[in-house]
């Protein structure tokens, strides 16, 4: 069923509470409504970041009544991203949404080491698929933000994503290290660095998942492509995380399948402070629904960490 996937995503948020979030430069019909959207099902509170008349201009538009929410104004997209930013940390907001600007503007926002939202670990990205032919919630890392990632910087990645994962329900996520090849080929360093984060998992330096690498697509999704190659272990076949080796083949393998096989794709930025939703103009509205859903339930998971841990920690 299309959608199927989103739709239990979307429910998962039905009895959480709407989530403050700094919605940043949603100066054009398409971000605006976005937000607009995920505030009528309950899901965010939208603070909206951006020149006062030009949101105003994009909710006319639209026809979107807007009087209900906060309009922070700036004046124009680079102060937007640090205003919002800013909101963050000044506690107003839980959340971070990308409007109408561009990514590397927001971004530029949220790593500046003065006034920007870092924390210890790498900054990455997730694509959450909901891809017709598999039978659950796809995870593709990282297909926006780190072009050629080193192994330290996979490590932080896997976390990530298995943090993710665990946000989303999945107890211990199945990571597939994809390559070419599911060889070791020191003439393919992707290889190389798949068998050392699965050594690293081992060694207990990356927990929460069963990591299995190097694994081609094919062996990493198919059951019987991984059974003709005498592939065993949990993750062969049925994995819920795909680690690409970089940003060109992350993002052609997320495309590839939005593109071909009609998959919706939920973007999420994890490793700063708060989750940072990432929405294209291209986006379905279930496909935006869905990555505000998936940081309301990071957030969720984020405050009852921090309730456990107690105040001053």
């Amino acid at each position: 069923m299309p959608h199927e996937k989103y739709q239990r995503l979307i429910t998962a948020v039905a009895g959480l509470p709407a989530v403050p979030t700094a919605v940043a430069h949603p100066c054009d019909v398409s971000s605006l409504a976005g937000a607009v959207d995920a505030a009528r099902a309950g899901i965010i509170i939208p603070i909206l970041v951006g020149p006062a008349h030009r949101i105003t201009a994009a909710a006319q538009a639209a026809g979107i009544d807007i009087s209900a929410y906060e309009i922070v104004g700036t004046e124009h997209s680079h102060a937007s991203a640090e205003r919002a930013v800013a909101l963050v940390r000044e506690g107003r907001a839980e959340l971070l949404m990308k409007g109408s600007l561009h990514t590397d503007e927001l971004m530029a926002a949220v790593v500046d080491r003065a006034n920007g939202l870092r924390t210890a670990r790498r900054i990455s990205h997730c694509f959450v698929l909901d891809v017709p032919t598999y039978h659950k919630p796809l995870i593709i890392t990282d297909a926006a933000i780190n072009i050629a990632p080193s192994l330290e910087d996979k490590a932080d990645i896997v976390c990530n994503a298995i943090e993710l994962a665990h946000a989303l329900g999945i107890a211990v996520p199945k990571v597939a290290l994809l390559s070419a090849t599911e060889s070791i080929n020191p003439k393919i360093p992707s290889t190389v660095e798949a068998a050392a984060l699965c050594k690293m998992a081992d060694r207990g330096q990356i927990s929460g998942g069963l990591l299995d690498g190097p694994l081609a697509l094919d062996n990493a999704i198919s059951p019987e492509a991984a059974r003709i190659k005498g592939i065993g272990g949990p993750v062969a076949g049925d994995a819920d995380i795909l680690v690409v080796p970089d940003l060109e083949a992350g993002n052609m393998l997320a495309k590839s399948l939005s593109f071909l096989a009609d998959a919706d794709a939920a973007g999420i930025v994890l490793g700063a402070r708060v989750p940072l939703m990432l929405t294209s103009r291209a986006d379905s509205v279930e496909s935006r629904l869905a990555s505000c859903a998936v940081g309301v339930l990071l957030a969720a998971r984020r405050r009852a960490q921090t309730v456990q841990k107690g105040p001053g920690v």
